[in-house]
């Protein structure tokens, strides 16, 4: 399964979903988004990143493709939403 329901907004690039992911032998609800890294918490635009990323979605349905690696217990990998790659909603935070 690709598509996965946001069902939370942690931050700016870190959100959860339902149903878990599953990728080598591990699972979990946590993804974050490769492309882009906005700013933590107590750092100015954390803020406005997160707004943004909830805005855009929140109880909504992405997809998620090529898995790379996980992270604090979180899933790195490209995000789609609307057929377009999460980091293209950021241009200002790309890496």
């Amino acid at each position: 399964m690709t598509e996965f329901f946001v069902t939370e907004v942690v931050d700016g690039d870190t959100f959860e979903v339902r149903p878990n992911w599953e990728w080598n032998g591990r699972s979990g609800d946590t993804v974050r988004p490769a492309g882009y890294d906005t700013p933590e918490q107590g750092e100015p635009g954390y803020e406005e990143a997160k707004e943004k990323l909830r805005g855009l979605i929140l109880n909504k349905m992405v997809e998620i493709k090529n898995y790379q690696t996980i992270d604090r217990n979180r899933l790195v990998a490209d995000v789609y939403y609307n057929g377009k790659n999460l980091a293209d909603y950021f241009p200002e935070y790309r890496v």
